[in-house]
């Protein structure tokens, strides 16, 4: 019988990576971009109407969605870190030109013509290892609403399917780098979640190479970082803080409106009729109505997409350097601001502290202290932010800490998990 074929995919709230199992190890999937091949594969979906497609909507993904925003950004619909609502039992479906997409459809949506860029490598999977947070994104996330979404965003693809925590398809990535026995904490930071897993990885040739002894994980990540720059730059611009007038009072405009602004996942689903429409009534009764102004504008114009691009940015350059410089224009807007790095780590200290609470969960979880932890595997993007690496270095101390294949040591792993003969061990 032929071997199975095995696909590893990391489904990422802000980037994608796929992986083949082959022999003993893995290969990357190799996806196509407009700038040549590509292994991460951005979290996007872009939607626009043309009438020469079935049902009258066309999509793409990834680099090309993006691509498609930018050559039409008005005329068109951008979703990003849309994995983020998996587990919100408020978000019921997102209305794209009218027409309704639940999660598992967007989920279904973005898989299909990510597997169409892959030049057949997502084709014909025998056993798809698919990779999930400890914990999911949201307010009070609802796993097993998450896990049903997930089901029927996946169903399909192949005859067996197994979910994994992501950290431990990091672990199972990181022990092809080393051959002495070690306890590790992996510590994953994506676009929505940090997760943390310690694993004892046995020498090569073990019966069990790797096994797993603890887990944790935190809603917190790239993404609320991001949030706070937006709340800190951007936000007393469109109106925080501010009032508005209502029977003869004076009131604080509700912080709701704000707080879906700042999530990426959601920013792009307040361009429906029924938020507009509340915000152009509120501009109306606003004591600074162009504030309000300035926000519905970013909306309908759809630039959340450029806004991200100008926070990321300011967020990469604050990871080498020590001042940064801020820019976003359009809407009626212009913003310029040098941000340093001692202020970014003041806006995001409370989540740093939530990270640190879940890595001594995971710690107590696995029933290990910080003395026994030989290695610090740092996976992520988020990872290279300097406080998260000092916050390892100061517990686990510097020469503990282990780093590289941030965006496809996950995917990397599933795929070699999936070769395994018994899964049950790694399996969530």
């Amino acid at each position: 019988m032929p071997a199975p074929r095995i696909l590893g995919l990391d489904f990422g709230t802000t980037n994608s990576v796929a992986a083949v199992a082959r022999g003993d190890g893995s290969d990357l999937v190799v996806l196509d971009s407009p700038d040549g091949g590509t292994t991460g594969f951005r979290s996007a979906l872009c939607f626009w109407e043309d009438e020469a497609v079935r049902g009258g909507i066309a999509v793409e993904a990834g680099p090309q969605a993006i691509a498609e925003y930018l050559e039409f950004p008005q005329g068109s619909r951008f979703l990003q870190s849309f994995k983020s609502v998996a587990a919100s039992p408020s978000f019921e479906h997102a209305t794209i030109f009218e027409r309704r997409y639940r999660f598992e459809d967007l989920g279904r949506t973005f898989l299909r013509t990510m597997a169409g860029h892959s030049r057949g490598s997502m084709a014909d999977v025998d056993r798809l290892i698919i990779g999930r947070p400890v914990v999911y994104a949201g307010h009070a996330p609802d796993t097993v609403l998450a896990r049903q979404r997930y089901d029927l965003m996946f169903d399909g693809i192949a005859a067996e399917r197994h979910y994994v925590y992501e950290p431990l398809g990091a672990a199972f990535s990181y022990a092809t780098r080393i051959t002495d026995p070690a306890t590790i904490l992996v510590a994953d930071f994506g676009g929505g979640t940090s997760d943390f897993s310690v694993v004892r990885i046995e020498a090569p040739g073990a019966a069990r190479r790797c096994i797993p002894l603890g887990y944790a994980g935190v809603g917190i990540a790239g993404d609320r970082f991001d949030a706070r720059i937006v709340e800190q730059l951007v936000m007393p611009l469109l109106g925080l803080g501010g009032s508005y007038r209502s029977f003869g009072k004076v009131l604080e405009i509700p912080r709701g409106y704000f707080a879906d602004f700042a999530d990426w996942s959601r920013l792009a689903l307040m361009r429906n009729r029924k938020t507009v429409a509340e915000l152009e009534k509120l501009q109306r009764t606003a004591l600074d109505p162009g504030a309000i102004g300035r926000m519905i504008a970013i909306i309908e114009e759809e630039l959340g997409f450029r806004l991200h691009e100008a926070v990321g940015k300011v967020k990469r350059d604050l990871s080498s350097a020590e001042t940064a410089h801020f820019h976003f224009s359009g809407a009626g807007l212009a913003i310029e601001a040098d941000v340093t790095r001692a202020a970014f780590e003041r806006w995001i200290a409370p989540e740093i502290a939530e990270i640190a609470a879940a890595v001594d969960r995971a710690l107590a979880a696995a029933a290990v202290d910080a003395g026994a932890i030989d290695r610090v595997f740092l996976t992520g993007g988020s990872s290279l932010i300097p406080c998260i690496g000092r916050l390892f270095a100061d517990r686990f101390g510097a020469d503990r800490i282990a780093t590289g294949g941030e965006l496809t040591s996950i995917a990397h792993g599933l795929a070699l998990i999936g070769a395994q003969d018994d899964l049950t061990a790694w399996t969530a």
